[in-house]
């Protein structure tokens, strides 16, 4: 758990939280691996995770009937990826494919879930952190988007 804790402490997005508060969630934390070319999730899976990438990259991209899969964006270290975990009714919205080896750090969500409800100062810290990055993503994704079907 010490390794998680100090994986946390070097996240960007983890620095305005205390040891403590880092203590918490590694202990609903693990680390992960992903060879080249593997699906971390599908379109539709639980969200029972949200991972930290480490190092690698990620193809985030949704499927179109009749079509090859639409990249909407890549992320890569520094990056989270995956936040349906954040809203009922918790599935995925798009699929994630590993480029390269992936290592990341995941965090259960249903932990992390209960850790933000038992601790409402931490949770509030949590969304405050992520909530920019989300709507940077949506923002991005949206544009990637547009551009991926004008070209069709």
């Amino acid at each position: 758990m010490e390794r998680i804790e100090t994986l946390l402490a070097e996240h960007p997005d983890f620095f305005a939280f205390d040891h403590e508060e880092r203590r918490q969630l590694a202990r609903h934390a693990r680390e992960e691996n992903f060879p080249d070319g593997s699906t971390i999730f599908q379109e539709e899976d639980e969200a029972d995770a949200v991972l930290l990438l480490l190092e690698g990259e990620v193809a985030v991209q949704n499927a179109l009937p009749g079509r090859d899969p639409v990249r909407i964006e890549t992320l890569g270290p520094g990056d989270i990826l995956g936040w349906a975990w954040l809203m009922p009714p918790f599935r995925r919205m798009s699929d994630a494919v590993a480029i390269g080896d992936v290592r990341a750090v995941a965090l259960d969500a249903a932990g992390v879930r209960a850790l933000c409800n038992a601790h409402p100062e931490l949770g509030y810290r949590l969304y405050q952190n992520w909530l920019p990055h989300l709507a940077d993503r949506f923002r991005a994704q949206r544009l990637q988007l547009l551009s991926a079907l004008a070209s069709r």
